[in-house]
């Protein structure tokens, strides 16, 4: 059954390559409600999220992701009092390896991976075992042009490839994964995956990132002025047990496909969690089957989009400047 709109939300097909279901819209697009006129206020916006979260939420539950557009979301003030209003817990970004900033509050920058380079298909810190739940992204300055940020439903990604590559996703379900990342002492904006060792851990005593390391189940190996960094054998496969199905839940693209720069090689960033190696041409396979399945959202400002992490795939295209995306991750 579908989730009906409300007095203050209507959904909207704003997006002429929005995917329709059976039973929603892929992904659920917001607007204000015409009819009475609301208010133009964050004020009202943000009231209204929290007067109306179960709504939202069972929204999110059928469809995944949930696009805002056309609210009075303006700087990253605003947006944090839009994620401060859904009550979410908020995530550390503790392990990730994208290069961030903190601007305001709960509000980071997203990757800042240079423009003309493309971010793969991934679910949000997937290669460690604490992750964000939900992920929100706003648009405060529009692209010139380029830069969507193409999601994909993840449970149609695992059907797809059970069934094209039934042996190879038994043996990821049998094995996981390994992810190996070699990090630099300080951040390299000119990486996607540039994020040094001290702002990867909040800290620059190696002691204290070893134990943050070791909560995470990650080994370090210390080299020169870097870091080798060494997660799993960890799940690629997750059950997604409030929607009851399996997820495809790993970075195994992204890792194999872009984590590359002057420390990484990226074919020997992830294995089998028997430490042998991947399949390319299933990989690029794989890819393929992102792209296919996958809605790329063209950003608008004031756009605020909403990631259920356990649903979705998310990535990023390249871009010519301006382009300013925030972000904020929450458990």
């Amino acid at each position: 059954m579908a989730v009906q709109a409300t007095d203050y939300f209507i959904e909207t097909q704003l997006l002429n390559h929005q995917k329709h279901y059976v039973s929603f819209n892929f992904p659920s697009i917001l607007s204000p409600n015409p009819k009475p006129s609301p208010s133009s206020s964050l004020s009202d916006f943000t009231y209204q999220i929290t007067s109306q979260k179960p709504f939202l939420d069972s929204l999110l539950l059928k469809s995944g992701a949930v696009l805002f557009r056309g609210f009075p979301v303006k700087t990253a003030k605003d947006f944090n009092d839009v994620v401060e209003a859904f009550g979410f817990e908020e995530m550390p970004y503790v392990g990730g390896a994208a290069p961030r900033t903190n601007v305001v509050g709960r509000v980071f920058t997203a990757n800042e991976s240079p423009p003309d380079q493309k971010i793969p298909f991934h679910h949000e810190m997937a290669q460690v075992p604490e992750f964000p739940s939900k992920l929100f992204f706003f648009c405060e300055v529009e692209p010139g042009t380029g830069g969507e940020t193409p999601i994909v439903l993840s449970h149609i990604v695992y059907e797809k490839m059970k069934e094209k590559y039934p042996e190879f996703v038994a043996r990821l379900e049998e094995h996981g994964l390994i992810y190996t990342r070699v990090l630099g002492e300080d951040d390299d904006p000119s990486s996607p995956i540039g994020r040094g060792w001290k702002s990867t851990f909040l800290t620059s005593d190696k002691a204290v990132a070893e134990e943050r390391a070791a909560k995470l189940g990650m080994k370090l190996e210390w080299m020169g002025d870097g870091v080798k960094t060494i997660m799993g054998p960890i799940p690629a496969i997750k059950y997604d047990r409030s929607r009851q199905r399996k997820i495809w839940f790993n970075s195994m693209v992204a890792a194999y496909t872009g984590w590359e720069d002057a420390r990484n090689d990226p074919v020997k960033a992830v294995t089998f969690g028997d430490g042998q190696p991947l399949p390319a041409d299933i990989i690029y396979d794989c890819l393929k089957i992102l792209e296919d399945e996958c809605v790329a959202i063209p950003w608008k400002k004031g756009d605020v989009l909403l990631i259920d992490n356990w649903a979705v795939l998310h990535s990023r295209r390249p871009f010519y400047p301006p382009r300013r995306v925030l972000a904020s991750l929450c458990k």
